[in-house]
């Protein structure tokens, strides 16, 4: 092992290891830095970065299914009926009835759900800007489109 390796601090030395020059593990690491700051973002409204993610679907009056939540979330149906079922029991989503198909239920948002979701999104906005201060604010915007391009790949 190298010297210069040895005399590092373990952060230091594990920064500069091969798996951090891997795109999968760096990724996976943005991911889970931006999750815990969320998630501590909306603790005070009592949510999570999913619960929050249902929620943001139903406020955003595209009424989405149960199934379509859990291939956009990819998440297990089963997560998904339990983080609507949370949702439902606060009274921040309804399931109604899709015209489409008698057989699904769509996810509205009550109007409770609805001012929640507002501030929940401020507080997540707000990390979001704090946590994002280390990218120029020119490659933003490039980021959020390479970013879209690997979560939207079709």
């Amino acid at each position: 092992m190298p010297a210069e390796r040895t005399r590092s601090t373990g952060r230091d030395r594990l920064r500069d290891s091969a798996l951090a020059g891997d795109l999968s593990f760096l990724l996976a690491r943005a991911n889970a830095l931006a999750l815990a700051a969320a998630n501590a973002a909306l603790a005070t409204h009592g949510l999570k970065a999913r619960s929050y993610s249902v929620l943001a679907l139903a406020a955003d009056d595209v009424r989405p299914t149960q199934r379509e939540l859990a291939e956009f979330l990819r998440l297990d149906p089963s997560q998904v009926v339990a983080l609507v079922d949370g949702l439902e029991q606060r009274h921040l989503v309804e399931r109604h009835a899709d015209p489409a198909d008698r057989r699904a239920n769509v996810l509205v948002a009550t109007d409770a759900g609805r001012a929640l979701f507002a501030r929940a999104r401020d507080a997540v906005r707000a990390v979001g800007i704090d946590s994002l201060s280390v990218v120029p604010a020119q490659d933003r915007a490039r980021l959020a489109r390479l970013l879209r391009l690997l979560a939207f790949p079709d």
